[in-house]
């Protein structure tokens, strides 16, 4: 039957019970297949909508509310770092990002994490690690069995060398098996066997005391252990005596009544240090033993003087420790020794060190210190106990030696010494210095087969020999040691001391080339190092070789002259005079036209030669430089000097036909002839250098010479004549004004200076000249108009400023005086003479302070050292002035007070010879310059005068107002 109804495909209704109805035959369902996807789950990855594009979203409603970076994350117990929403988000964010930098890529693994950990793991992703999975088991099982033989073999090899504390004990665990009841019960129970103080440790109280509190009672006399509560109350009864028990016995002694408060504090430092020091020695209870460590903090801790008891007994307690530790470390024994030596127990010392070399027989340093620490036959005992265990120690026998006190004995000993250690130089040397000539020359002929590379031993044996044996031991050294350079000297030195010097020359040059074929760097130091030994040795021509051998190896042909110049003078400052003159010599042979050469080695001459060698010198030196005025001048004063007037004259003769018209060869005629008295010579001289070679040198010597000599009027005229052509020399004006003040002529001096600073507006001289003079006739403040104004042309002149500072001090205006040289120090704040001058201003406290600012502003100027030097003397620190004054005069010799100040200083605090030889030197100095020096030197009256009167009359001037 039929039913009626609807069909199932579009059925809502329906019993619930009913079955759905059969489909009708003709119904337009019945011929669509059913899709065979329908009712199967999604495949991995599908995104519904994806391939038409339409991607899902996500809404508010599926995420929860927005939260701040700030809000706390729901995890109550997140890991710091990651409690705020931000952190987390931030956090996800790094672990997102992979690290694809170089430094994390290798060239075998790769990446050192996955490098797609990022993306989805995927079920054929699984698949494919489950395959390499199974292969990595396959190829494991493969190599298993062998694998673990080799593990095996490796953990019982570790276990032999390291074995567990388990195994080390395995035999007396075995032997616990034969052990009775009672012995077992005998066994102690594991407990703390220190004491209730040990074990319940309570911390030290420490309560500071003031430093009040010990000066308090030390200024009372009496010394309390405790502080008495009822110090300071008068009670009656007779408490306020001490009671019996409150004083420590013997302290009753009354103090000093003086407190060194740095002996406190440096107690309470080492008391801190003690501390710190246990603290630091031990770990957990235990103390540390290193031994090497002991011993460098032992060598802070042995006490020198008496030293500190706790100090002492520490530094026991740590080298027992080390003794301990380490019984053959003989360094631990030695020290244990010192330390009981220096406290005083010499007897512990010696019991020590003797236990010492049982524990280390073999060594050398514990052997001397106990033959050291012993008295005399007891040393000798050890000693001879040493050398049967160490018979090779070279040491032990000298040690041995040096114990014997008869020669004889000791020369027993050597020679024992020398049948065990015959290679032993040194043994050789102490056995030969003990010998007379003779024997000594036979043992040395042994040595040298004994040990025939010692240069020391052949030269020695050369020394001794007579002059053939010698040459053959010296041959024989060189063949057995080829390569070393003092025995080719020592056979120079051979020859030159036997006369043959032609030999000398030869032997140094066949030294060179052998010592160089034998592969010998010459070392050009080493060689002149050599040849000034030899010049102080007395071997002239074999040092003059060894310098011409030498001189030329290893330099630049254009650095030559200038490094020759340099080796010159180093050997001139070691004493090696030979040396510096055969420099020279060769320098002079390489550049004969140099007139630099000549000059250096005319005035090394006159420093360190004979008047005969100078003029030798200065001889050639004319013939190859006859230009170089200098070099016929000095030849000149060589004669002139020696007293040989004519030969200058001579000298100068062939100067003027080598170098004619030369103004310095004139005036040193018009000198020579002057000072010698031939004043009408002079004359003619000086008009016929007028005539031939005018200039303004010639015509200011022609009116000095006038001058001098008492002719007013000639000198005017000249001056006059010379000004109409040379009125810009400045000295022509000054003389013409000092001459009109010597007459007198006060308005005309006046006028000349005036005249002359049109013409010369930046000599200071004339300025100086001119304010000197109006402050002679009381015109003190045209004087300082002329300074001023001085000063505003000249800016930054020293001079100028020091004029207007002394100007102002002597009319007696010291506080303008101070305000001027403040003013003058920063306008020329490197000034010596105004800084000199600025520390005798001040008040005698404030001049110290003063001399340091200027050292610091002028380390090096003479006028400064010089005012030091003063300063020193007005304090009659004798030595410090001495010294300061040496100082000034070596660094500028050329400055005449200084050496005028050191002779009166002398004078007045030195010897006889040391005023002779401040003499001698000021003599050999020449000075020119200095204000006081040539306040006499220039003076119309004293112009014949030598330097050795100058420096007498000078020094006889100066008046000790600092």
């Amino acid at each position: 039957p039929v039913n009626s109804g609807r069909g199932s495909g579009g059925g809502r209704g329906g019993g619930r019970n009913a079955e759905p109805p059969p489909m009708p035959m003709s119904s337009p369902l019945m011929g669509k297949k059913k899709k065979p996807f329908l009712g199967m789950a999604a495949p991995l990855g599908y995104v519904p909508g994806l391939g038409r594009g339409a991607t899902g979203f996500t809404t508010r409603s599926d995420i929860g509310p927005a939260r701040d970076a700030n809000d706390p994350v729901d995890d109550r117990h997140a890991p710091p770092g990651q409690r705020t929403v931000g952190d987390k988000m931030k956090k996800n964010q790094e672990d997102d990002e992979e690290d694809l930098n170089d430094t994390n890529y290798d060239e075998f693994n790769g990446y050192a994490g996955s490098l797609f950990s990022s993306g989805p793991y995927e079920k054929d992703d699984e698949e494919a690690d489950a395959i390499y999975a199974a292969l990595d088991k396959r190829m494991d099982e493969r190599r298993k069995e062998r694998r673990e033989l080799r593990e095996k073999d490796e953990i019982e090899k570790y276990r032999m060398e390291r074995p567990k504390i388990q195994q080390q004990f395995s035999d007396l665990k075995r032997k616990l098996s034969g052990m009775s009841d009672e012995e077992w019960l005998s066994i102690p129970e594991v407990g703390d066997a220190r004491n209730k103080r040990q074990r319940n440790p309570r911390y030290e109280k420490l309560t500071p005391v003031p430093d009040s509190f010990f000066s308090k009672h030390l200024t009372t006399g009496d010394k309390h252990t405790t502080v008495d509560p009822l110090q300071g109350l008068n009670l009656p009864g007779g408490l306020e005596s001490p009671y019996p028990g409150g004083m420590t016995p013997g302290l009753m002694t009354p103090g000093t009544g003086e407190l060194d408060m740095r002996k406190i504090g440096q107690a309470r430092n080492t008391l801190m240090d003690m501390r710190l020091s246990q603290v630091s020695d031990s770990v957990s209870g235990q103390t540390v033993v290193d031994p090497k460590g002991y011993l460098t903090d032992l060598n802070s801790m042995i006490p020198t003087h008496g030293g500190d008891i706790s100090d002492i007994k520490k530094a026991r307690l740590l080298l027992k420790s080390v003794r301990e530790t380490n019984p053959h470390h003989p360094p631990a024994w030695i020290a244990s020794a010192r330390l009981e030596e220096v406290t005083g127990k010499l007897q512990v010392a010696r019991n020590l060190i003797m236990k010492g070399t049982e524990m280390c027989p073999k060594s050398e340093d514990v052997w001397l210190e106990a033959a050291r620490l012993q008295p005399g036959d007891t040393a000798k005992a050890v000693v001879a106990q040493a050398v049967r265990h160490l018979p090779g120690s070279v040491r032990i026998y000298i040690r041995a030696a040096e114990l014997e006190t008869d020669v004889r004995a000791k020369k027993r000993v050597l020679r024992k010494a020398l049948e065990n250690v015959s290679k032993s130089v040194r043994l050789w040397k102490t056995a030969v210095e003990l010998e007379e000539p003779e024997d000594a020359r036979i043992m040395l002929s042994r040595a040298v087969e004994c040990c025939p590379t010692s240069v020391e031993l052949w030269l020695a044996l050369a020394r001794l020999e007579t002059y053939e044996n010698a040459r053959r031991v010296l041959n024989k050294a060189r063949e057995n040691i080829p390569t070393d350079r003092h025995i080719w000297i020592t056979a120079a030195k051979l020859e030159e001391a036997n006369g043959n010097t032609q030999m000398v020359e030869k032997i140094v040059d066949r030294a060179i080339t052998s010592l160089g074929a034998n592969g010998v760097e010459i070392n050009r130091e080493q060689w002149i190092q050599d040849a000034e030994e030899c010049d102080k040795a007395g071997s002239v021509a074999t040092c003059q070789a060894v310098i011409r051998a030498v001189i030329g190896i290893g330099i630049e042909e254009e650095d030559c002259k200038h490094t020759w110049m340099e080796d010159a003078e180093s050997c001139v400052s070691h004493g090696a005079l030979e040396c510096a003159r055969a420099i020279y010599a060769h320098a002079l042979q390489m550049f004969p036209s140099k007139k630099s050469v000549w000059l250096r080695a005319a005035y090394f001459e006159k420093n360190h030669g004979t008047r005969e060698s100078l003029e030798a010198l200065l001889q050639r030196a004319v013939a190859h430089c006859p230009k170089a005025e200098v070099l016929w001048l000095m030849g000149a004063k060589s004669k002139w000097l020696a007293e040989d007037v004519p030969a200058a004259r001579s000298i100068l003769a062939l100067a003027f036909q080598a170098n004619p018209n030369s103004e310095e060869i004139w005036l040193a005629a018009v000198k020579l002839e002057s000072e010698n008295n031939e004043y009408e010579r002079a004359r003619r001289l000086l008009a016929k250098a007028r005539s031939s070679a005018p200039t303004a040198r010639v015509f200011m010597k022609s009116v000095k010479l006038e001058w001098v000599l008492g002719n007013i009027e000639a000198a005017h005229e000249l001056c006059t004549e010379a000004l109409k052509h040379y009125e810009d020399f400045p000295k022509l004006w000054m003389m013409r004004g000092q001459i009109e003040e010597q007459s007198e002529h006060n308005e005309k001096a006046r006028e000349a200076y005036n005249q002359g600073l049109k013409k010369c507006p930046h000599s200071m001289s004339l300025w100086l000249l001119l304010s000197r003079l109006e402050e002679r006739v009381g015109q003190l403040t045209r004087a300082r108009s002329i300074l001023e104004k001085s000063r505003l042309k000249n800016p930054q002149s020293p001079d100028l400023w020091l004029e207007s500072v002394r100007l102002e001090f002597r009319a007696g205006l010291k506080n303008i005086a101070n305000t001027l040289m403040a003013k003058a120090l920063q306008e020329c704040p490197n000034s010596g003479i105004l800084w000199a001058e600025a520390v005798f201003l001040e008040a005698r406290p404030q001049r110290k302070t003063k001399s340091v600012d200027a050292l610091k502003k002028c380390e090096h100027d003479p006028h400064v050292l010089l005012a030091v030097a003063k300063l020193f003397w007005s304090e009659r620190k004798i030595t410090k002035a001495r010294e300061w004054f040496l100082r000034t005069v070596k660094i500028e010799p050329d400055l005449g007070d200084a050496w005028a100040l050191f002779y009166k200083f002398e004078m007045q605090h030195g010897t006889e010879e040391q005023q002779e030889e401040v003499r001698k030197r000021c003599e050999n100095a020449e000075p020119r310059h200095g204000e006081l020096w040539c306040a006499e030197s220039k003076h119309v009256l004293y112009w014949q005068k030598k330097i050795g009167e100058i420096l007498t009359q000078v020094a006889s001037k100066i008046k000790n107002t600092f």
